[in-house]
């Protein structure tokens, strides 16, 4: 496979940048997969697991939040809130998260409150999928 270059950016820090053979990123309607010389695109990215393979590489996993992606002239740029690999993840605590977000799901709240607990729950599990499949 012929390589791309592919920079993934969290709001707080550069997660990864160099060459890749294969990306694939969580979007509304499922998985999008990037190979080189892929069509240019804009696509929103939703809390999911993201996999990409740089060469002489394993696969790769991270714990990705909302954000973008763009794909343009053989070079993608993905921005995330967050994006964490399941060595980087505390498993306790995005339990206690998880739990803290279902409980408030049950309470009367406002629907924004509501809306944050959702995507909180959303987060915390996504954290605990991309922990379990990282471990080996």
């Amino acid at each position: 496979m012929e390589p791309f270059q592919v920079h993934i950016l969290a709001a707080d820090r550069t997660f990864y940048e160099g060459p890749c053979l294969s990306l694939t990123i969580p979007v509304s309607d499922g998985e999008l997969g990037i190979l080189a010389h892929h069509a240019s695109m804009i696509a929103a990215v939703v809390p999911g697991t993201l996999r990409w393979q740089a060469p002489d590489q394993p696969v790769q996993l991270a714990a990705v939040s909302p954000g973008m992606v763009k794909v343009e002239h053989n070079d993608v740029l993905v921005l995330v809130d967050s994006a964490e690999r399941p060595e980087e993840i505390d498993a306790a605590r995005a339990q206690r998260e998880a739990d803290e977000a279902r409980e408030a799901l049950l309470q009367k709240k406002s629907r924004q409150e509501h809306q944050i607990a959702q995507a909180t729950l959303a987060r915390a599990l996504n954290r605990l999928r991309v922990k379990a499949r990282g471990v080996d």
